[in-house]
């Protein structure tokens, strides 16, 4: 029997205000470069559409 293991968290973080507002987990069996991950997501604080950088947790 196989060994579960936990996939690791992304944490997405607004580009103005600096909050971290999304907490994703890794896609599984992909290799995802954290570094080029920069989606535009909604910031409840900003109240719009920024950009967001991310970080492994």
């Amino acid at each position: 029997m196989a060994t579960r293991t936990r996939r690791p968290y992304i944490t997405l973080e607004c580009g103005e205000c600096k909050r971290n507002n999304y907490y994703i987990q890794k896609p599984k069996g992909k290799a995802v470069e954290v570094d080029n991950l920069k989606p535009s997501k909604f910031c409840k604080v900003c109240e719009k559409h920024t950009e967001h950088k991310a970080k492994v947790k």
